[in-house]
């Protein structure tokens, strides 16, 4: 008969001792590479955008309203990018953010089931959709749309200059819709994540569905709402193809019905045939708009930060 092998306790532990430490190393270096990429991008983002703002002017190239590279003599404002950027992101999230985080309240906490398990897939292969997709549909459905409210409302002026539909109004729609499934996704995740006894003991002490969900349940997933905020605005920054094929690309001052340039579509629609001085505006651009997602990411996370520091 073949001898049963014994099981030590010791040996187990020893084993056990031995994994944690390799698990340990493996984490380290995965760390240490993550924050070596960050460091390489900084630098790389510095260096290759900081000297056309001692070759132009810090304040030509910041508060500068005209952008014409090519020009005889040539001008490289970027104030109107800037502000195109902040405007567009920022009612992009204000229109996307709460339609986001309802639905995911409703999928969670107020759809049935079997209803539910229908609109989740669907959310699920919108995050899934390439963003060119986004801006084609963009492009063939909403700018004619915009295009006819266009023609309504400047009937008679003499001034406008039309968009055939690509404008300001037409990329903050896209964009709204675009950071729709991320924040849907993870903040539903986060809801389901709250512990059950939260929201039975609301319940217990006479508090309505509804109270329960705005004054329990959303204020326990504040982390995991933040994270879909911080994701959702970084898509929305980040977002080049979409934009590129729906806002116009002009540069100009960000009112709802001007055709408009972001900061990523004035990369992308330039890069290809830049060169010397101009091309080295566009990385200055490139590090305008890595600050600004640097700046936002730090402000959000002081936000959460905070945050958790009043639950305790």
């Amino acid at each position: 008969m073949k001898e049963k092998k014994s099981f030590s306790i010791m040996s187990g532990k020893a084993l056990k001792k031995k994994v944690e430490e390799v698990a340990k190393v493996v984490f380290t270096i995965c760390s240490f590479f993550a924050i070596l990429a960050v460091f390489s991008i900084t630098f790389y983002m510095l260096y290759s955008g900081t000297p056309a703002l001692f070759k132009v002017g810090l304040l030509d190239v910041l508060f500068g309203t005209v952008w014409a590279p090519t020009a005889q003599e040539p001008t490289y404002g970027i104030l109107y990018v800037i502000l195109t950027s902040i405007v567009g992101t920022t009612f992009a999230i204000l229109i996307g953010v709460p339609m986001g985080i309802l639905t995911a309240v409703f999928l969670a906490e107020v759809a049935p089931k079997k209803l539910a398990n229908l609109v989740k897939p669907a959310v699920e292969l919108l995050a899934g959709v390439p963003s060119v997709i986004y801006g084609l549909l963009g492009l063939l459905l909403l700018n004619p749309l915009m295009y006819k409210l266009e023609l309504i409302i400047f009937k008679d002026s003499k001034t406008h200059q039309f968009t055939g539909g690509s404008n300001l109004l037409s990329a903050i729609i896209v964009l709204a819709v675009m950071i729709l499934p991320t924040v849907i996704n993870i903040s539903e995740s986060a809801l389901r994540a709250v512990p059950v006894q939260l929201k039975s003991a609301s319940l217990a002490l006479g508090a309505s569905k509804i109270q329960t969900i705005f004054q329990v349940i959303l204020p326990a997933a504040k982390s995991g709402i933040i994270t879909a905020v911080v994701l959702g605005v970084g898509r929305a920054i980040g977002e080049a193809m979409a934009i590129t094929l729906v806002a116009g690309s002009s540069v100009n001052i960000p009112l709802p019905f001007n055709s408009v340039r972001f900061l990523t579509t004035a990369i992308v629609s330039e890069m290809a045939y830049a060169s010397d001085l101009h091309r080295e505006v566009l990385f200055t651009i490139g590090l305008v708009l890595f600050a600004f997602i640097m700046v936002i990411n730090l402000l959000l996370s002081k936000i959460l930060k905070n945050g958790g520091s009043e639950n305790e």
